[in-house]
């Protein structure tokens, strides 16, 4: 029988560290490094993240937008990137925030949560706007294939607050609801942005993963973690990418200081 999606999510974080590393490989990050915003310089750029942080963080997140803007070229860079990330053990999260209703939906679990698939990873983001109870095909296939899912709700970008704070509750029931009863923690996480200034809703009941972004170049610090989170900080995977991503010769020292620095503070 399979590991589920929580088991695997909790061994790795217990041995390597609350951290999500972020591969970002946008326009100015590939020109930051002197590379060309081509096909080639988008596989150096995923190359050298992988093989610096492949074996010392305990999940990684590309971004699938960096990759499809190059077409099936950049899909087939990232395709690599997973299988190779996949191999060495690593959670790897697709963030790719897709979000729809009836078959639509089931294809794009088919192609990011089915076993089989070129894409499938372990988890990937999900739009919860057409209702939560739209991502019932997600989350069940998910479930089938030992996969989880991480459903947006309380972002870090400004311009979300009145829409995700008037919703919020109901995509944190439906969450805690598919989470029951499932140890260590269920297949359905939530993304709450660490640059937040407080939480409107307990998240005790979740039961699930919490995916953290905002460190680094939004603003957020390993030391906001336990003020934010407090009783669920066991829960968390704080997430960083650019602060970490901006040298090319320092992107593992970066990502063990980050590391360190969430694992002291969300275990204090």
């Amino acid at each position: 029988m399979n590991e589920s999606f929580g088991t695997r999510l909790r061994s790795r974080l217990d041995k390597y560290g609350p951290l999500c590393v972020g591969i970002d490989p946008s326009p100015a990050l590939l020109d930051a490094w002197g590379l060309d915003d081509s096909p080639a310089g988008l596989e150096r750029f995923s190359r050298t993240v992988v093989d610096a942080i492949g074996d010392v963080a305990a999940v990684v997140k590309p971004q699938s937008a960096f990759y499809e803007r190059w077409g099936s070229r950049g899909i087939a860079v990232l395709e690599s990137v997973i299988a190779d990330l996949r191999e060495a053990g690593t959670v790897v999260i697709l963030d790719v925030k897709r979000g729809d209703i009836g078959s639509t939906m089931a294809a794009y679990a088919e192609a990011y949560l089915d076993r089989g698939s070129p894409l499938a990873v372990d988890a990937v983001t999900l739009s919860p706007y057409l209702g939560f109870g739209s991502l019932e095909g997600a989350i069940t296939s998910a479930i089938a294939n030992d996969a989880g899912v991480f459903v947006l709700a309380r972002t870090s970008n400004p311009e979300a607050v009145a829409l995700q704070t008037a919703v919020a509750g109901e995509i944190f029931a439906g969450a805690a609801a598919a989470n029951a009863g499932r140890a260590p923690l269920g297949p359905v996480g939530v993304v709450i942005g660490a640059t937040l200034p407080s939480l409107e809703h307990p998240l005790e009941q979740l039961n699930g993963p919490i995916l953290a972004p905002g460190l680094g170049a939004q603003g957020a610090a390993p030391a906001d973690l336990a003020r934010l989170f407090g009783p669920v900080r066991q829960a968390v995977v704080p997430s960083v990418s650019r602060a970490v991503l901006a040298d090319p010769e320092r992107i593992r020292e970066l990502v063990l200081r980050y590391r360190d620095d969430c694992a002291h503070h969300l275990s204090s």
